[in-house]
Parts: structure tokens; C-alpha cells; sequence
């Protein structure tokens, strides 16, 4: 692996934004997909994105930004995506002929809705991207601390152990420690679950259920995720480490989860639609939910917390009445 690698960073939301921050720090220079034109202007004239992370600051100087996504892509041997799940797709179309020769990374912590597939996978199957060249940045954290300067843990998880190693390096910084793992599925599939789980945490929350519950909560979100990772993917793992159980804790307690936020609002009577309008941002428990579902029912996995939370989202059903029921299925 070339340890001059050339790097560009495909999205403009908040991981995104942060992650700029973090590699640019440790390369000359970083390209950067933008799609709003008028954004790329502001953070041009004023080193900041106006629309998230708005107090980090940006060294525009290492950094060429476009709108165009096959220019950005062309110039660079490694691609990080940081765009929301629900829009990977159509973001990504216009690189259907190139992808398969670049190396990708994930940022994503969401399942593509399209084809209920985690992203390594459908890079796989519609882009015929091998496993070798592909990896994913994972927490636990969120970008908030990290753009912050606050001392953060991040996984990097590929099969490729060069690529892997690489990454680990353009993330470096006095405030980030990083962490290698080969199990790039089990670690994609936990990014995804800890979402659903913190939608409930933030509900349950909100309609006055408090630390005890939300501890036997969190200890039955654990073992739920166990359960279907190891559906899903067989191999031998320890879900105690951080990029499972640790990713899972930071989202269902942190006030910076969009997640829990997104939960809460809910929990306090806001419809999903309505609660979803209100968010800045986008939180990929609701997508994931939906996903999940359909797959637990093809593999028969048992989760309670998964499916209390998809009757809320996508049956309209009472949180209240939900989570009471919930609460009788946990111990």
C-alpha cells in the first residue's frame, strides 16, 4: 500500500465534515465531494461547512472540493464514502465504471435500502468491488467529539491489512486512537443495529422510563446484536469489544446521537414524520429498522427491541403501549 495514496471524501454532512478535518491534517491534499454548489463557495471563503460542524475549522489550502463526483473520484486511489445510506446509490451511479479499480472505504453506519444489503455488500454485488480493496471507519464515536479535539476511538475494519493499516495512519492525531479488525461484516452489521437500538433508548426516555430500565435495555440490545450478527455471519467474535458493544453504548447514551434524538422526539408525541422534519440530519435507525426487519424474519432471529421498534416507525403503534409490552420480553 502506497503510503502517498491519493484520498477523496464523497459527502458533506457532519462525519463527513469531521473526517475532512482529521485527514487533512495528515496529507497535502484531500478532494472532497460536495454536491451543493453554494456550500463549496462558503467553505472556500470562510474554512467551514455553513451547514454542519459549522465551528470546525478547515484547511481549504489541502483541500480541492467539487461538485462533480467522477472528477473528484478520477483524481483519487482511495474513496471514502460518508454519504446517508438512503442516498448512497443514486450519489454513487455515476461511478458504476470506475469503482471496481479505486480502494473504498465506509463511512456509513447504514444498510442500503434499495437492495437490504450493508455497504460492503452491495459494493460487492452492483459494483463488483472486491472485499480485498474495501474497509469501513467505524466508532465509538461521534463526529461532534472528534471535530471537537476530544479524545476518540475509532475501528478500522478491512480484510486488507495494508489498507487497513493506511487508513489507521491518515486518521492519527494526539485525540484519536485507532483500532484494526478484520471482521468487516460483523463491525458493519453492529454499526447498523446500534442505531435501532438507540431509537428506543431515546423513546423509552422520553416517556419517563428511567436508568434502571434503560440498563436492562442497553444489556438486552447487547445480546439481541450478538444473536443476529452471528445469524448473519458465523465467525467467531467478542461482541464486548468496542466496535460492537462500545459503538452500541456511545449511541444509545450520548446526547450527540441523532439516533436517541430522533427517539425522543417520538417518545414525546411527535409523529415519525413530523419528528424526522424537526432532525437536521439524518438518523439511520429509521432506515436500518425497516431493513433489519427483513432480514431477521428471512434468517428467524429473535429480537424484541428490533421489532418494538419498527411497530412505532412503521405500524403507527402507541410508544407507550410499545414499550410496556417491551418491557414485560426483557430481563
Amino acid at each position: 500500500m502506497r503510503e502517498n495514496s491519493s484520498i477523496a471524501i464523497l459527502g458533506s454532512g457532519s462525519w463527513a465534515t469531521a473526517l475532512v478535518k482529521l485527514i487533512s491534517q495528515n496529507c497535502d491534499n484531500l478532494g472532497w465531494w460536495i454536491r451543493d454548489e453554494t456550500s463549496i463557495i462558503h467553505i472556500q471563503l470562510h474554512q467551514h461547512n455553513p451547514k454542519y460542524l459549522t465551528d470546525a475549522e478547515l484547511d481549504t489550502d489541502k483541500i480541492e472540493i467539487d461538485n462533480d463526483i467522477l472528477k473528484i473520484a478520477m483524481n483519487a486511489d482511495i474513496l471514502i464514502l460518508a454519504i446517508p445510506s438512503a442516498y448512497v446509490a443514486d450519489a454513487i451511479s455515476p461511478l458504476k465504471d470506475i469503482l471496481k479499480d479505486k480502494l473504498v472505504i465506509s463511512a456509513i453506519k447504514g444498510i442500503i435500502p434499495e437492495t437490504h444489503q450493508t455497504v460492503g455488500e452491495y459494493l460487492n454485488s452492483e459494483f463488483h468491488l472486491a472485499y480485498n480493496d474495501f474497509g469501513a471507519i467505524l466508532g465509538p464515536c461521534h463526529a461532534e467529539e472528534v471535530a471537537l479535539e476530544r479524545l476518540s476511538y475509532l475501528t478500522v475494519a478491512s480484510q486488507n491489512k495494508g489498507l487497513a493499516k493506511l487508513i489507521s495512519k491518515k486518521l492519527g492525531s494526539a485525540n484519536i486512537q485507532t483500532n484494526r479488525t478484520e471482521d468487516i461484516h460483523g463491525a458493519e452489521y453492529a454499526s447498523i443495529l446500534k442505531n435501532i437500538y438507540a431509537l428506543a433508548a431515546g423513546i423509552s426516555q422520553s416517556l419517563g422510563y428511567g436508568d434502571n430500565f434503560q440498563a436492562v435495555l442497553v444489556a438486552n440490545s447487547i445480546r439481541e446484536m450478538k444473536r443476529f450478527i452471528k445469524a448473519v455471519s458465523p465467525l467467531k467474535r467478542d461482541i464486548s469489544k468496542t466496535a460492537y458493544s462500545g459503538d452500541l453504548f456511545v449511541t444509545m447514551y450520548s446526547p450527540f446521537s441523532r439516533n436517541r434524538t430522533l427517539g425522543g422526539l417520538i417518545g414525546k408525541g411527535y409523529t415519525v414524520r413530523s419528528a424526522i422534519l424537526e432532525m437536521s440530519m439524518v438518523a439511520e435507525g429509521y432506515y436500518a429498522t425497516k431493513q433489519i426487519r427483513e432480514i431477521k424474519k428471512s434468517k428467524n432471529v429473535k429480537m424484541p427491541i428490533a421489532s418494538a421498534v419498527y411497530k412505532i416507525l412503521y405500524d403507527g403503534k402507541s410508544p407507550k403501549k410499545v414499550l410496556r409490552e417491551l418491557s414485560e420480553k426483557l430481563s
